[in-house]
């Protein structure tokens, strides 16, 4: 430790005798390590893993119910359900829970306030355990509100607030579309990202204002969101019938092991055959049953643009460090007589690596604050930007610690080759001279 503060007290004199070197090198750093984390904070935020700890046993099931015709082997199946298969499946309950839904648009009339539109998610009972959906009020509603279509919600936070100033209001009334329904729960602030249970939504949307019972939202008619595939005649007023030839569910299911998805697939190729038996699908057995993160790389959801942004990023720092170790190079060399006079009085080598190694993490440290001014410049501009998910972009605690940790690498790695240079230096030759 003792050697370490005399290391550090000589890198700190070496650095205030060139400021103006010392200056540009840790510029040079912060620019760097700011350009790279930025990208890779970006990064993080959105390819990081909704459900951790449980998105490998999260599947999301793809059938392919669609006629022969313009069958290509081996492509990939429809994204959703038509809603027979969906409530078959959720019937036939293989899975320890199953999910299956569609988003929404619900019109709310407050009592003395002005009605508004708000986001909805018709689903069935098991949304809320499946996806770790987090209340601050009451629970969800069970398997038998699904079979009575019962009228029951679930609130989101903001919406409960707005609806009753952001109080306790389980066995409240909210009148959704003109017909009343019980308030059982209130959720927490909740937005998993990416958005990954319905990315007909969009990718890194926000989470839905109201929940109720799938089998309610279609007994009322009410509308629905996002995409809807038809193969068949399927009049407007008829594509949301049991039998129409139309896929517009999306349908998870959670295993009880991660050994146990390929016994859920299975159980899915064997419904294919089941059906195809029974003159519904036509095509040979086309199914799908991806994990979370699976899910994601399978829908291309982290944009590609991202990922080679993090590569030139990368690159741009390796440039920086390559110009830092040139100016270290620089300064060693006018230093060469220094560390003769320091090899003479008898310093090792190894002293002599460790003092300017020690220099090196100086300038890292420096660098790194400024990269870290640098990286919240950044993000403040990706956050005022255009994009979906530029809202989503936040500095946490584990990417501030990844900063400082690649400034004080980034700035050791370009240490290695002066520090290395500093120890050739022959004492005899630098005294010859002096």
């Amino acid at each position: 430790m003792l050697m370490f503060r005399y290391y550090l007290d000589l890198a700190v004199r070496s650095l205030r005798r060139s400021p103006g070197l010392t200056a540009l090198m840790v510029l040079t750093i912060g620019i760097g390590v700011g350009a790279c984390m930025t990208t890779l904070t970006v990064f993080h935020v959105l390819s990081g893993d909704p459900l951790p700890g449980k998105s490998a046993r999260v599947l999301n099931v793809q059938l392919d119910a669609e006629p022969l015709r313009g069958f290509k082997p081996g492509e990939e199946p429809t994204l959703q359900l038509s809603r027979f298969d969906a409530e078959q499946l959720l019937r036939e309950s293989h899975a320890t829970r199953q999910v299956m839904m569609v988003g929404g648009n619900v019109p709310i009339e407050p009592e003395g306030q002005a009605a508004f539109y708000s986001t909805a998610r018709y689903t069935s009972a098991d949304f809320f355990a499946m996806f770790e959906a987090p209340f601050q009020f009451g629970t969800g509603w069970v398997a038998a509100d699904d079979a009575a279509q019962a009228r029951v919600v679930v609130l989101s936070s903001e919406n409960n607030e707005r609806l009753f100033g952001g109080v306790d209001s389980r066995g409240k009334t909210v009148v959704l579309g003109g017909k009343d329904f019980r308030v059982l729960g209130v959720l927490k602030p909740w937005r998993p990202v990416p958005h990954f249970y319905d990315l007909t939504m969009g990718g890194f949307g926000k989470t839905e204002g109201v929940y109720l019972p799938f089998s309610t939202a279609m007994d009322l008619t009410f509308g629905t969101s996002g995409h809807n595939t038809c193969w068949g005649d399927a009049r407007d007023g008829a594509r949301k019938s049991v039998g129409a030839p139309c896929a517009w569910i999306q349908y998870w299911a959670e295993v009880e092991h991660e050994s146990k998805a390929a016994d859920y697939l299975q159980y899915l190729k064997n419904y294919s055959d089941q059906q195809r038996a029974a003159g519904r699908f036509e095509r040979p057995t086309n199914v799908r049953a991806h994990t979370v993160m699976g899910w994601l790389k399978n829908q291309e959801v982290v944009p590609k643009d991202i990922g080679l942004q993090l590569w030139l990023a990368f690159g741009f720092l390796i440039v920086c460090l390559v110009n830092t170790v040139g100016l270290l190079l620089a300064k060693c060399l006018r230093r060469s007589g220094e560390i003769g006079v320091r090899r003479a009085l008898g310093a090792p080598r190894n002293a002599i690596f460790a003092q300017f190694l020690v220099e090196a993490g100086s300038l890292g440290l420096a660098g790194g604050l400024l990269g870290l001014a640098l990286t919240s410049l950044g993000l403040w501009a990706v956050r005022h930007g255009s994009s979906n998910y530029a809202d989503l972009v936040q500095l946490d605690a584990p990417m501030l610690a990844t900063t400082l940790a690649l400034a004080l690498l980034a700035s050791l790695c370009a240490g290695l080759l002066p520090a290395w240079r500093a120890c050739q230096v022959s004492p005899a030759m630098q005294l010859k001279t002096q």
